[in-house]
This record gives structure tokens, sequence and C-alpha cells, in this order.
């Protein structure tokens, strides 16, 4: 694995639906032991502008530059987060989205031949002032299938029992200016993602002329493939550096 370079920024690991920070755990691990500063921030999921501002708000709390790497709806919270915060230099997508402006991740998703996330939703209600409103789970019998086949069943059967559901309104909010039209980019792109589509991350990933590699694998793969993945952040931390 590349040794990180003795440069001051810090890389933030940024989760998707579905999960928590430990998600990056495996990542995080590797990146720790070549001498990198990392924060694995803890996203509410429960909108993408509010979601934005809140990891804005962290990374600018971040002392020096900022290397945010985001996995699948932490693609499209990164995208927004780093048009404010200020000190973030780079960009990198794993198995993540990267919208343009006024695009959802709906949209995105529906234009998708690859993705088999749709039929594996269940929604539930959450309280909130006004009321309640709709949130979203992975059905835990499907997680496998479509979340984890590069994983044991054993260890996918966790993460569906332990998953953080995401507020539906998420994947309909519009998506501000990207800020991968002003930042460096890399992408990792699995090219067995059954839950994002590989089809729509490796296009949104040209799209935003990300340096990308592709890699065997389904849509977790900073877990089943952590080596590669942490070997990808720390090309573009000395490419920033």
């Amino acid at each position: 694995m590349t040794e990180a370079s003795s440069d001051s920024t810090t890389v933030a690991l940024v989760h998707g639906a579905f999960a928590d920070a430990g998600s990056w755990a495996p990542v995080a691990e590797l990146l720790l032991a070549a001498g990198v500063k990392v924060q694995a921030l803890s996203v509410p999921l429960r909108g993408l502008h509010s979601d934005s501002t809140y990891v804005a708000s962290a990374i600018a709390q971040v002392p020096g530059p900022v290397l945010a790497v985001g996995h699948s709806y932490g693609g499209a919270v990164i995208t927004n987060a780093a048009r404010s915060a200020t000190n973030v230099v780079g960009l990198v997508y794993v198995n993540a989205f990267a919208p343009d402006e006024n695009e959802s991740l709906t949209d995105i998703e529906g234009t998708s031949r690859d993705s088999a996330l749709g039929a594996a939703i269940l929604p539930a209600q959450f309280p909130t002032g006004a009321g309640s409103a709709t949130e979203l789970y992975v059905n835990p019998g499907a997680f496998y299938e479509v979340f984890a086949r590069d994983l044991p069943e054993s260890h996918a059967a966790v993460l569906g029992a332990s998953q953080r559901p995401i507020a539906a309104s998420a994947f309909e909010e519009k998506s501000g200016a990207p800020a991968w039209k002003t930042l460096h980019s890399w992408a990792v792109v699995a090219t067995g993602d059954k839950a994002a589509g590989t089809d729509v991350l490796l296009s949104m990933a040209q799209r935003a002329g990300a340096e990308t590699l592709e890699l065997d694998g389904s849509h977790l793969v900073m877990i089943a493939q952590p080596e590669a993945v942490a070997d990808v952040i720390l090309k573009a931390l000395a490419s920033v550096g």
C-alpha cells in the first residue's frame, strides 16, 4: 500500500445511507497505520441539504486542508458540503453519487439498469415536530444480494440488522452546484454494484472528470476491499499535498 505523504491534510470519511461511520473502519485503520489524520463523520441522514450543511460545518472545523471521501449517498453530501467548507482540497467518490445541480438521487437512480435498490426498500415512519414523515430501510433479507455480495452472508446479515434509516425526502431533494466542478476528484467504482448501480456511478465519475479505478465487487467495496480503496485515497492525498 502507498505510504502517506508528510503533509497536514486530514481525510474526512463520509458514510452513506443505511450505514454509519463504522462502515469506514477497515479503511480508517489502514489510513491511520499509514500516518494519515482521519475523521469518520456521522451523517444525520435526515435530508440532503441539512446533512450537507452539518458535514460542511464539521469539515470546516478541522484544522488545515481536508480530502473529503464519500460512499454512496455520502458522495452527494460531499458534493454539496465542499462548496461551503473552503478547506476541502479534493474529493474521492467510493461507489458514490456525484450529482449535478438540480439533480435528485431519485432522478439518477431512475436511469440505472444495474440498480436493484428500489425493490429492496421498506418504508417506516419517524416523528417530526409537525407529526411524522417517511424513512427508508433496506429489507434485511435482500441486504446480501443488493449491498454485499462480496462479503460473507453472516457479515451482511449483521449489517442489514444494524442499518440506519434515511429520510425518504433526502432522495427527492435537488442537489446544489457541485464541488467537483472546481475540485480535483477521484472515484472507485465496483463493477457489480446493485445498490447505487454501476452504470450511473461510472457515468457520474466520467462527468466529474474523476480519476477512476474500477474494481470487481459490490456496493460495500470499502469493507470488502479496504486496501484498494485506501490506496486510491493515499494517491489522492499525495496529489493534493
